[in-house]
């Protein structure tokens, strides 16, 4: 099952009653999303009028007008994320209601066969990251991609040459985020399967502490502790790796951006097809779409653990869940 479908039963069989204060996250993140581009847009005539024509009149109103973008941004951003915190958590119950009550109605005999300590990571990791992709994900899904639309509207007005140049960064970090997703979807299984065995390890180890001490084995149960939680380190280290180097990849690719756009930019001036007032909402309008740009491209990292560890979620669900809401994402 590929990424959209999962993200589409998921909607369907437990999102989609919530779809009324989705809706409202997303209004308050198209009011963010025009708040940004407001900002850069102000730049234009805060250079233009107040600091080469020097209008008196507009000394209060276009500083006030970006105070007021800014606080419209700050508060739609809040307004939106609480929402879907909110969602997310009554989605995570949802799915953890129905987990539980399929274990207890399922057959002892798959029960014992599989370590405890998998249905518990299923129970907490795992519906962990389900409610990381409706509260994380998808919020920023529409609030990158809301604010980058408007900000590149406002760098297309500015200047259309500047802006071809400025975005060939979107596909250059598209195909970097990909090689990374690929690696940290292989990282994230071996994750799960690790924290699962700890998980069981440590049930077992204080289920039975009593016969530890009686048959002297404190020695011995410290040692397996340490291998299986080195382990558990080792593949989160890795994992944490792969983040942090889309990082120093999209500096590298905005520096490139940057270098290109100075150079067009001078020559666009040198021939006055370009004024400075321009050139300055421009540069605020690209230095503002940074973020969403960087958001967005490491967003498909983000995604290929979250659906990695959904993929690992369902197999061991499968074996024994009756419940049709689980069995949605079955591959």
């Amino acid at each position: 099952m590929s990424k959209i479908q999962i993200l589409k039963r998921l909607y369907k069989d437990y999102t989609k009653k919530y779809l009324r204060n989705i809706l409202i996250s997303v209004f308050f993140t198209i009011l963010l999303a025009g708040s940004t581009s407001a900002v850069a847009y102000l730049l234009d005539p805060a250079i233009k009028q107040l600091f080469i024509e020097q209008k008196e009149s507009l000394m209060l109103v276009i500083p006030g007008l970006i105070v007021l973008a800014f606080a419209i941004k700050g508060s739609s951003l809040y307004l939106a994320k609480v929402i879907m915190i909110n969602v997310s958590e009554e989605v995570r119950k949802d799915i953890q209601i129905d987990m539980f009550s399929s274990l207890i109605k399922a057959d002892t005999k798959i029960i014992d066969n599989k370590h405890s300590g998998k249905f518990i990571t299923n129970l907490t990791n795992d519906v962990n990251m389900i409610t990381n992709l409706v509260s994380t994900v998808i919020l920023n899904l529409f609030k990158d991609s809301l604010t980058l639309i408007g900000l590149l509207s406002v760098m297309f007005y500015q200047n259309w040459k500047l802006s071809l140049v400025a975005i060939i960064m979107i596909p250059l970090a598209s195909i970097a985020s990909k090689t990374l997703g690929k690696r940290i979807g292989k990282v994230t299984t071996q994750q799960m399967n690790k924290a699962g065995i700890l998980t069981s390890y440590l049930i077992e180890i204080f289920k039975n502490h009593k016969l530890t001490k009686i048959f002297q084995k404190e020695e011995f149960e410290k040692n397996r502790a340490n291998n299986f939680i080195n382990n558990l380190k080792e593949t989160s280290r890795k994992i944490a790796i792969v983040f942090v180097r889309a990082s120093p990849i999209m500096e590298f690719l905005t520096g490139i951006m940057i270098a290109c756009m100075i150079y067009v930019a001078a020559k666009l001036i040198a021939k006055n097809e370009l004024e400075i007032s321009n050139f300055f909402s421009f540069l605020a309008a690209m230095m503002l779409a940074y973020q969403p740009v960087r958001s967005l491209a490491t967003l498909n990292v983000l995604f290929s653990k979250v659906y990695q560890e959904l993929r690992e979620f369902c197999q061991s669900l499968m074996k024994f869940l009756k419940y049709k809401k689980i069995k949605m994402l079955k591959n």
